[in-house]
C-alpha cells in the first residue's frame, strides 16, 4: 500500500494511493497515518479493504508529510562510501547518528525556506524508514519486521550551521522545512529489498545525485538493530539512512541552494518530491 496524508498543513487527512494513481480517503477507517496506526494488524486491516469502495479525493490536494505525529526523526551520516570521500570525512566504523528535530518535517511539495543567516544550504536525497513496531535490543535478522514501510526524505542541511558553528550537527539539520518526507509511505510488503533501490536528485533540472542503496555502508537492518541498542524505537519514528555522492558541499567549486532553486528527487518505487527554495525574508 501507499499511505499518505492530504490537506492543509496541520489539518491533513489519511488516504491511500490506488493502483491507478487516484487518492482515496481513509478517514472512515483511521484517524491519521501515525505510529498508533502502523502496526501489522492495522495495516493488514486497511489492506483488506475494497479500495474502489473508498471515497475518491477530488482535485489536486496538497500532500503533507506521509507520517504524522513523528516522535523521533533520526539521521545516519556518511553512510555511502563515495559521499564520505567527497566530503573529506573519515569512513565511520559504526553508524553515525544525528537527530533532526521533528519540527523540521515538511510536506514533499512544500517550499524549503532558507534561514535568514543561511549561506550553505545543501540537498540530500535519502531512503526513509518508518518504524511500525516498537524495537528494543533487536537482532539484525529480525530488524526489518519492525519496519512499517519506506519513504523518500530530503535531508536538507545548512553546512555552515552544521560544520562551522559550535555544537552538534542538529543546528544544520533541523531548520524549519528541512525535512520533507513522502509523498507516501510504501508499506514493507511492497519493498522486498530496501538495499536495491535507486536514488536521484536534480537541482534546476541538472542531475546532482545518483546512487543505489546497495552501496550503503550500513544496511537498513543493521541501522535499526544498532539504534535499538541505545533507545526504544517507537511506532512512527522516522530514520533517514544517508545520502549518495553529489551533494553541493562535495562539488568543486562548492554549490549551495539559493532562493528560486528547484529540487526534484526520488527513490525507486517510493515516489518523487519537488520543492521550491525560498528565503525566510519572503515568507
Amino acid at each position: 500500500m501507499k499511505l499518505l496524508r492530504y490537506g492543509p498543513a496541520g489539518q491533513e487527512k489519511p488516504g491511500l494511493l490506488d493502483e491507478g494513481g487516484t487518492i482515496r480517503d481513509l478517514s472512515a477507517h483511521m484517524d491519521d497515518v501515525t505510529g498508533a496506526n502502523l502496526s501489522q494488524g492495522t495495516l493488514a486491516r486497511i489492506a483488506a479493504l475494497d479500495v474502489h469502495a473508498l471515497p475518491v479525493v477530488d482535485g489536486d490536494p496538497r500532500l503533507g508529510p506521509c507520517v504524522g505525529g513523528v516522535g523521533k526523526f533520526l539521521g545516519i551520516g556518511l553512510n555511502y562510501l563515495e559521499h564520505a570521500k567527497e566530503t573529506g570525512a573519515q569512513v565511520p566504523d559504526e553508524p553515525l547518528l544525528f537527530t533532526k528535530h521533528a519540527s523540521c518535517i515538511n510536506g514533499p511539495f512544500d517550499d524549503v525556506v532558507l534561514p535568514r543567516t543561511s549561506t550553505k544550504a545543501d540537498w540530500e536525497v535519502e531512503l526513509g524508514v518508518v518504524i511500525g513496531t516498537a524495537a528494543k535490543y533487536i537482532d539484525e535478522a529480525d530488524a526489518l519486521s519492525h519496519v512499517a514501510g519506506y519513504c523518500v526524505v530530503n535531508d536538507v542541511s545548512e553546512r555552515a550551521f552544521q560544520k562551522e558553528r559550535a555544537g552538534q550537527w542538529v543546528k544544520g539539520k533541523s531548520c524549519d522545512t528541512f525535512g520533507p518526507i513522502g509523498p507516501w509511505l510504501v508499506t514493507r510488503d511492497e519493498v522486498p529489498d530496501p538495499q536495491a533501490l535507486d536514488l536521484w536528485l536534480d537541482v534546476n533540472g541538472q542531475r546532482r545525485q545518483t546512487g543505489n542503496t546497495s552501496t550503503m555502508i550500513f544496511s537498513v537492518a543493521r541501522i535499526v538493530s544498532y539504534l535499538s541498542e541505545f533507545f526504544t524505537l517507537q511506532p512512527g519514528d522516522v530514520i533517514t539512512t544517508g545520502t549518495p555522492p553529489g551533494v553541493g558541499m562535495g562539488m568543486n567549486p562548492q554549490q549551495f541552494l539559493n532562493p528560486g532553486d528547484v529540487m526534484r528527487l526520488g527513490v525507486q518505487g517510493l515516489g518523487e518530491q519537488r520543492q521550491h527554495v525560498v528565503s525566510d525574508f519572503n515568507t
